[in-house]
């Protein structure tokens, strides 16, 4: 069983890596989890002895297969557990991330296995983000930020680049959703920002927000 702080510089790695392709570097790991870069450059040379990481002083960090495993598991953990704390306790969307990265750290397959039978098997997590299958598979949406909708174009909210407790709140004060239906009716050149039809309501989006909105088109 790996420690709780391996399992969070592995899943930690992992989501960097998402954005780069070539991995993640010390600088970004350390600016993920708050620690200074020599305290994360001592732990990288720890997981590489572990067979966990590829590393080299001033190179990317990679995952091997091992950590990668770790790492998806983790996540897998973390999103099913979301879901039960949204879909079976009431909590809101915005509540949520803190209790998992507690409860993501059980050491128990069956227990995991069997929560997700429970939730009848989710693809999503309550922010939109895809919840690994037990092989480690991540089914991915094929998804764009609201930026790239143009005037007249439409689709429908299906995940949230920026799952901050802040960001969320304020799409819950305006109403906007995973599942809505939300329309571009005007752009504007000055600040790109954009007024929208979401929800029977009309809305101004700033550009930061529509860059934050994942939708899926109509077509």
């Amino acid at each position: 069983m790996a420690s709780f702080t391996v399992e969070n510089y592995l899943k930690t790695i992992f989501q960097l890596s998402l954005k780069a392709e070539n991995g993640a570097s010390t600088n970004a790991i350390s600016e993920a989890l708050g620690t200074k870069a020599a305290t994360v450059s001592d732990m990288l040379k720890k997981l590489d002895a572990q067979e966990l990481i590829t590393y080299k002083k001033y190179q990317a960090v990679k995952l091997t297969n091992a950590g990668r495993d770790i790492a998806v598991n983790i996540i897998r953990k973390h999103r099913l557990w979301e879901v039960f704390l949204v879909e079976k306790l009431d909590f809101k969307w915005d509540e949520v991330h803190d209790l998992a990265e507690e409860l993501e750290h059980i050491d128990s397959a069956e227990l995991v296995n069997r929560l997700e039978g429970f939730l009848n098997n989710p693809k999503f997590d309550p922010h939109g983000d895809p919840i690994p299958d037990r092989d480690g598979n991540i089914h991915r949406l094929n998804q764009s930020p609201l930026t790239e909708l143009k005037s007249g174009e439409s689709g429908y909210v299906t995940g949230v680049k920026d799952s901050s407790r802040e960001f969320l709140q304020f799409l819950d004060a305006q109403n906007i959703h995973l599942g809505n239906k939300i329309e571009i009716v005007e752009i504007f050149e000055y600040d790109k920002s954009r007024t929208v039809i979401t929800g029977g309501k009309t809305l101004s989006l700033s550009n930061q927000v529509c860059k934050n909105l994942y939708v899926k088109t109509e077509n």
